[in-house]
């Protein structure tokens, strides 16, 4: 499954399909084409863009997703296709028929593997990471002691300093972590979609007002990996969401994670977490196809690498 993130972050541009290629143009005159079956997602971050039904089309086609930023490189919306999987219907009939008990068993799954993850970036910036080891083994089905935000609460301060607090809205390494779950959220839609399943059904993010409330749920264990990130470009001076900072954060997707089958690309671990899911919905037993801690610490991005 590709990796490769299109971003059009200047205003005025014109994108088309051609011959199997997504095409830029710019006042008629083509700036830059890429291979519409290396794309893992484009990125729209930029105003006064237009775009041709006919690349829309095609990118739905191949279950591309279009992500549509707003201020400060959040998310606005995605564009999905109608069908994503031959089993889909099959599969949403089971999305939707699951009961309360297995979805808090699922969410209890990505729960706990989120909270280790998080430990795992604090080991890996030199934090203590004992306290939240310890409540992974706590959550219960369904998290009813929210150790999610227990763990939350004392991970940002550990791993960003005690004065950081999350905020969408706010500039600087917030903005950075704003773009590196706009590239992660695009990759874990992709794998929804190709897994049959619908976005917005969510096990814990059931918000009304959230068209993509399972996606956010299977995102939750890769998100350190964001973090460790942006950490790491904090630490390297980049304090914006420049061109070097996006190149980084995009490489994220291709980065080995440890599973049981040995190293595998965190874009297709997304896939394969989507895919047991799908399964679980079907079968009506939890079976979360999981990468393993530690996380990809050791790999590219850590040592400055990552390209995508």
């Amino acid at each position: 499954m590709s990796t490769r993130i299109v971003e059009i972050a200047q205003d005025g541009r014109h994108l088309s399909v051609k011959r199997g290629f997504l095409v830029v143009l710019a006042d008629g005159a083509e700036l830059g084409r890429v291979a519409l079956d290396d794309i893992g997602a484009v990125i729209a971050n930029a105003h006064g863009l237009t775009y041709s039904n006919a690349l829309l089309m095609a990118l739905a086609d191949r279950t591309v997703p279009m992500v549509l930023c707003g201020p400060n490189h959040s998310p606005v919306s995605i564009l999905w296709p109608v069908v994503g999987h031959h089993a889909q219907t099959r599969r949403m009939g089971a999305q939707i028929d699951a009961g309360k008990p297995l979805h808090k068993r699922l969410w209890q799954g990505l729960v706990k593997a989120k909270i280790a993850n998080q430990a795992a970036a604090l080991a890996a910036t030199g934090q203590p990471s004992g306290a939240l080891t310890a409540m992974v083994g706590r959550v219960r089905s369904g998290d009813p002691d929210n150790l999610e935000a227990q763990a939350a609460q004392r991970y940002w301060r550990l791993l960003m300093g005690p004065d950081f607090r999350r905020d969408a809205d706010a500039p600087g390494v917030n903005g950075l972590l704003n773009y590196g779950y706009a590239i992660l959220r695009s990759a874990v839609a992709r794998s929804v979609l190709a897994a049959g399943l619908h976005p917005t059904l969510g096990l814990f993010h059931g918000n009304q007002y959230n068209p993509m409330g399972l996606v956010d749920d299977l995102m939750e264990p890769f998100r350190p990996i964001v973090d460790l990130a942006v950490v790491r470009l904090r630490d390297g001076g980049t304090v914006e969401v420049d061109a070097d900072a996006k190149h980084r954060l995009a490489g994220l997707l291709a980065l080995d994670m440890h599973t049981a089958a040995g190293t595998t690309p965190l874009s297709t671990c997304a896939h394969r977490l989507a895919a047991s899911v799908a399964r679980s919905f079907e079968e009506g037993k939890p079976s979360l196809d999981l990468p393993l801690s530690p996380l990809p610490l050791e790999f590219g991005f850590a040592r400055g690498g990552g390209g995508g």
